[in-house]
């Protein structure tokens, strides 16, 4: 992977999205865990899900790398907030599994963005 301007643009911000939505989430969940949230799937996931496909849209070339990229934040987001156990490892898992819709929604959003804009 060519390392370019863009890509490195999309990484910081990605970066800083990614952990500012799950640190918020993470002080608001009893133990630290945004899966572990009461809402995690009517309401974070899916915001998380709309996150990448801004994400994907702003930043089209490699637009899956942002789903996944915000997917797994959660990781060490956890690790931080809550401390690292022995179930991390699951953890990581987890947050890979998560991160297919994420990469595909971005991906879409990515796609959509350079058909209707040409190649950006």
């Amino acid at each position: 992977m060519r390392i370019t301007g863009n890509s490195i643009a999309a990484s910081a911000v990605t970066l800083k999205v990614g952990v500012v939505f799950w640190a918020l989430v993470a002080w608001r969940t009893p133990g630290g865990e945004p899966w572990d949230a009461p809402a995690f799937w009517t309401v974070v996931y899916p915001l998380a899900l709309a996150i990448a496909a801004v994400l994907g849209a702003c930043f089209p070339r490699k637009s899956w790398l942002w789903g996944l990229l915000l997917m797994v934040l959660q990781v060490p987001v956890v690790a931080v907030m809550s401390g690292v156990g022995p179930l991390l490892l699951a953890g990581v898992v987890y947050a890979l599994v998560l991160a297919l819709p994420a990469m595909a929604i971005a991906a879409v959003a990515g796609a959509l963005r350079r058909r209707l804009y040409g190649r950006v």
